[in-house]
């Protein structure tokens, strides 16, 4: 990889400076540099960091170093600075104002006096471009310290596998507002411009997150999105068929495709049986994670559940009432060596009270859970 040094004006940056709303394209330094590549984030500071730039600026303090790829003599894009570019390009060309100090008239660029302008124009960043394949700018990506906004996994992986298929699937999932928001925010976390909804349909589709950068190479060069799509719109809707009852607090951000890559073409999944079951089990106060209800509901596993425990306090009184004994082989044991035991299991009806807790020796209680 090549790396080369240079000084660029805020008046070259901000040069020719574009945003096309259609494609979410931000171009900048005469047409040249790519501000906005297809791996990166749409905009994402907010008003006080984007103002602290042209702070920053106008008190002549260093901003952290810019970071391109030179594709040729006539083509650049950002790897790392798309933040601070667009902060300062939108400045200077009038998007938004800012307030000194000590006066809160609002200021837009057009309206400073001459020499400020000449000040923030002249003002040279620092810049850092580099020449070499994709496997070396995301290698080179990952160690870069991006000032104020790291980037996540996904947006990482977006560098190294754009391409046709990328750009389609940012169309569904990566747009603020989008379709893919619009269908599924009562189910899904995250925000979908740092790639949150995105990077949680392929971690379902390819079966855990270890995969995604492999499905994602799989299907750089594909032509459109359209099966990741259908896969994503076929999840939400086996959502809504399965539990039609909405529980905002239990159901958002619930792993629903991996549900639905187990039980989705279930053709006998009784829906009023497993309404009666969540409403059960939500009253049960011995279940502590309710986002666990549904994957517990089809494999039974009470792992999903976290039953709660005896408190220190309770597993003290039952071995005090034992005699400091384990109740099963008589061995005396400490309060460290003891473990606190359900006599009935939760699963048959058993509750975690005083009446149904037991002080078994670690050795016991393996031996019982093993069985």
């Amino acid at each position: 990889m090549k790396i080369n040094y240079q000084e660029i004006t805020i008046k070259e940056l901000a040069e020719g400076y574009l945003e096309d709303k259609e494609t979410n394209g931000v171009v900048g330094y005469g047409g040249k540099l790519n501000i906005r590549p297809k791996y990166q984030r749409e905009f994402v500071y907010d008003d006080k960091k984007r103002n602290l730039v042209i702070d920053s600026v106008l008190k002549d303090y260093p901003l952290n170093v810019f970071y391109w790829v030179k594709n040729s003599d006539t083509d650049f894009e950002v790897l790392d600075g798309q933040q601070r570019s667009i902060s300062i390009c939108q400045y200077v060309h009038n998007f938004f104002s800012i307030t000194m100090e000590n006066d809160k008239t609002p200021l837009y660029f057009h309206t400073l006096p001459t020499d400020l302008q000449e000040k923030i124009l002249n003002y040279k960043l620092t810049v850092y471009w580099c020449e070499g394949n994709d496997s070396e700018k995301l290698a080179w990506f990952d160690r870069i310290n991006v000032s104020g906004e790291p980037l996540n996994q996904q947006e990482l992986l977006n560098a190294t596998y754009s391409g046709t298929w990328l750009t389609d699937a940012k169309k569904y999932f990566s747009r603020k507002g989008g379709a893919a928001y619009q269908l599924g925010k009562d189910y899904l976390t995250g925000s979908e411009i740092r790639q949150d909804y995105l990077a949680t349909t392929l971690k379902w589709i390819s079966k855990g997150a270890e995969n995604v950068g492999q499905f994602m190479a799989d299907n750089q060069h594909k032509e459109n999105a359209s099966a990741l799509w259908n896969y994503f719109q076929a999840v939400i809707s086996w959502i809504r068929r399965t539990f039609p009852n909405y529980r905002k607090e239990i159901m958002k951000g619930v792993d629903w495709g991996f549900l639905f890559n187990d039980y989705g073409n279930k053709a006998d999944i009784d829906t009023d049986k497993l309404e009666a079951q969540i409403k059960e089990l939500i009253e049960d106060d011995d279940v502590t994670n309710l986002k666990g209800i549904f994957f517990y509901l089809f494999d039974g596993n009470e792992k999903h559940l976290s039953i709660r425990k005896f408190d220190d306090k309770t597993k003290r009184k039952v071995l005090e009432q034992q005699g400091g004994k384990c109740k099963k082989c008589g061995k005396a044991i400490t309060f460290e060596e003891a473990d606190a035991d359900h006599i009935t299991p939760w699963s048959k009806g058993g509750h975690t009270t005083i009446e149904n807790c037991q002080i078994l020796c670690k050795s016991c209680n393996r031996r019982k859970s093993d069985s």
